[in-house]
C-alpha cells in the first residue's frame, strides 16, 4: 500500500513539475517571439516595437506570477489590455490587418506546441 501511494505521489509531483516547466518554456517562446517580432505592439493607442513591448510585458509577468499556471493565464494576465483604462492590445503587422494581441499570441502559442509535439 505505501509503495502504490509513494509512487502515485511522485507521478503527481513529477507531472506537476514537467507542466510547469513546459508552460514556462512556452511563455519564453512567447517573450521571444514578441521581442523578435517586425509587428508593432499597440498599447493605448501608442506602438511599440518587440524589444519595448517584452519589457511591458515582463513587468505585467512579474506582477501575475502567482496567478499564472498556464501559458494561456500568461497571456490573458500579462499580454492582453492595460490594467489601467481596460483597453485591449493589438498588434500591426506589415502588410496584414490590426488583431487582438491575444488572438495573436494564441495562434503563436498553438503553432508552437505543434512544432514541439512532432
Amino acid at each position: 500500500m505505501f509503495k502504490k501511494f509513494f509512487l502515485l505521489s511522485f507521478l503527481l509531483f513529477y507531472g506537476s513539475v514537467a507542466a510547469q516547466a513546459d508552460y514556462k518554456t512556452e511563455i519564453a517562446h512567447l517573450l521571444e517571439y514578441v521581442k523578435t517580432t517586425e509587428c508593432k505592439y499597440i498599447r493605448n493607442g501608442t506602438h511599440h516595437d518587440g524589444v519595448k513591448a517584452v519589457a511591458h510585458i515582463k513587468s505585467k509577468y512579474d506582477y501575475y506570477k502567482n496567478d499564472i499556471a498556464s501559458a494561456e493565464d500568461f497571456i490573458r494576465l500579462s499580454a492582453t489590455k492595460s490594467t489601467m483604462s481596460g483597453s485591449k492590445y493589438y498588434i500591426k503587422c506589415p502588410g496584414s490587418p490590426k488583431v487582438e494581441s491575444g488572438q495573436w499570441l494564441l495562434k503563436e502559442l498553438d503553432r508552437y506546441r505543434k512544432k514541439e509535439s512532432k
